[in-house]
Parts: structure tokens; C-alpha cells; sequence
């Protein structure tokens, strides 16, 4: 297992390839896993919302852990499983089968639909964290799950619970992330779950990106990171802002819709989105193509 320490800066939020009649298509899925650590990726989050987590089966979950960890392994990365449910039981069972393969960490996402109040996240993390001994990050995305797990929740989780060591921040409040960063114990490390927010959360004190664009732009989101790093901030403000455009194209419908829209069209084939996800609308195929067009974007292989 990759210690929690090794863990890197940049990992993707990788999509699940699939053939035209929906089946997950395992070659491509390894191909692509091959290029994003080739082009920028410390790491890969396989099976979370990217990866349309929502609509594949548990086994498919798990040939998909087990397909992609050697790879992973075999360029000096970590795979980070994603095992959250808005149940607590489900999440326990999940996370544990993930952990009998060998993955070296756990995405938990917020219970969504059911909406738990502040002591029953935390409940739920921690009951989740202690069945395993695989390091856990959190993942506040309001968005999706309708509820946001406030600062003082995941600061008393971090402080509680030797394994969560980690929060993919999507809430896109910077205030809240600010109150994380400087109160957090040691060790303890904030991803921004934006790819907009990258930037200014490194900035604040956090430490790297669970990333969308990085399918197409791992090696100048890489450059930004390094950058910032490095004390160069106009480098990496340069950076990010030419990274704009392209990051927002693929937020202009539910992720991954357009992410996957833009891989294909570039040559990797990534097929189509299961349902009730479906094909972008004309205007952000529009949007997309115009970005693909005018960025300078590093695919991860043509096949």
C-alpha cells in the first residue's frame, strides 16, 4: 500500500470507459489509467463521480479496482477507491471489499437524498473510517448531495479518527476551506474538488486538486501546481487562466458529460455515459469543440 505520506498533489477523477452497448470497457479504462499517470497524474480516483460511480454495479466497481491498482502501482502511483454511500452499511462493506484488493485509499463522499445533520456525518465517517485501516479523505460536494459537511465537522473528524487524513473540498467556499486549512492537525490535507478553485486553494494553504481537466490538460495543470510551488505565482496565475475556458466547457452539463463528449472528440475513445445520463446538447458540443480547438491539450493516447 502507498503510505498516506506518498500520496501526490494531482490525481484524476477518472472517467469509466464504456462500449457503445453501455459494458465497461476494461482496455480502454486500462489505457486511459496508463496515460493519465504518463501526462501529469500522481494518482487516479476510480469510481467516483467522474467515473459514474452512481449507475455501475459493485462488481463492476471491483474489477475496476483490481484492473487498474498494478497499473497504478507500476508508475509510482496510488489508486484512491471511491467507496461513499448514503448508507452507512453499504459504505462499510463497500470500503472494506476495496480494501481486500489492495487500494491504497478511500474517497467518502456526503450522504446525499437522505441528508444528515452535522453529528450524523460525522457518525457516518467515522463508523466508515474505523472499519478499515486504509487512510480516508472526505468529500464535501454540496452540490450533488444537497447538504454541505460544515469546517467543524471535518476538523473533529480529522482530530477524532487516526485515518482520515484528507478532504476533496468541492464546495467552492473558500472560507470554510480556509478555516479547514489553518485548523486542520498535521498531516491532514485539503484537495480542491474544483479545478476553478485550484488555484486559490492552493493559495490558501491546501495542498493539491482531485482533477476533471487533467483527462485533457494534465501537463499544464502539472506546470501550475509546480509553479505555484516554486514561489513563480505569475507563472502559475498564467496558467490557470488560460485554463479557464476549457475547465469551464466541461462544467456546462453534468459531469462527466462533457469531459467525455471532449475525449472522444479529441481521439480517445471513452464511449457514451450510461442512463439518465446522456449526449451534451448541441450548444456545449459547440463550446466544447471551440475549446478543444483553440487549447493546447495533452491526451493521454489516441486509440
Amino acid at each position: 500500500m502507498t503510505d498516506f505520506a506518498d500520496f501526490g498533489r494531482i490525481f484524476t477523477a477518472m472517467v469509466t470507459p464504456m462500449r457503445e452497448d453501455g459494458s465497461v470497457d476494461m482496455g480502454q479504462a486500462t489505457a486511459l489509467a496508463t496515460g493519465l499517470l504518463e501526462n501529469g497524474s500522481d494518482g487516479l480516483v476510480v469510481c467516483g463521480t467522474t467515473g459514474e460511480a452512481s449507475t455501475l454495479e459493485f462488481e463492476e466497481e471491483r474489477t475496476l479496482f483490481r484492473e487498474l491498482l498494478p497499473i497504478c502501482h507500476a508508475q509510482g502511483g496510488a489508486l484512491v477507491a471511491g467507496t461513499g454511500s448514503n448508507s452507512t452499511r453499504t459504505a462499510i462493506d463497500s470500503s472494506r471489499r476495496a480494501e481486500e484488493i489492495g487500494v491504497d485509499g478511500l474517497l467518502l463522499v456526503v450522504p446525499y437524498y437522505n441528508k444528515p445533520s452535522q453529528e450524523g456525518m460525522y457518525r457516518h465517517f467515522r463508523a466508515i473510517a474505523e472499519s478499515v485501516t486504509r487512510p480516508c479523505i472526505l468529500y464535501n460536494v454540496p452540490s450533488r448531495t444537497g447538504i454541505s459537511m460544515n469546517a467543524a465537522t471535518q476538523l473533529r473528524l480529522a482530530r477524532d479518527v487516526s485515518n482520515i487524513n484528507g478532504t476533496k473540498e468541492a464546495s467552492g467556499d473558500l472560507d470554510l476551506i480556509a478555516t479547514i486549512v489553518d485548523a486542520a492537525p498535521e498531516g491532514f490535507r485539503v484537495w480542491s474538488g474544483n479545478d476553478g478553485d485550484t488555484l486559490p486553494i492552493l493559495a490558501l494553504g491546501g495542498y493539491g486538486v482531485i482533477s476533471v481537466v487533467s483527462h485533457l490538460a494534465g501537463r499544464q495543470l502539472r506546470s501550475m501546481v509546480e509553479a505555484f510551488l516554486a514561489g513563480r505565482r505569475d507563472e502559475a496565475a498564467a496558467i490557470h487562466r488560460r485554463l479557464g475556458p476549457l475547465t469551464n466547457s466541461l462544467f456546462l452539463e453534468g459531469n462527466p458529460v462533457p469531459v467525455k463528449y471532449a475525449l472522444n472528440q479529441a481521439g480517445f475513445r471513452v464511449g457514451p455515459t450510461r442512463l439518465p445520463l446522456v449526449e451534451p446538447s448541441a450548444p456545449v458540443r459547440a463550446a466544447i469543440d471551440a475549446e478543444l480547438e483553440r487549447a493546447q491539450i495533452d491526451l493521454p493516447a489516441r486509440v
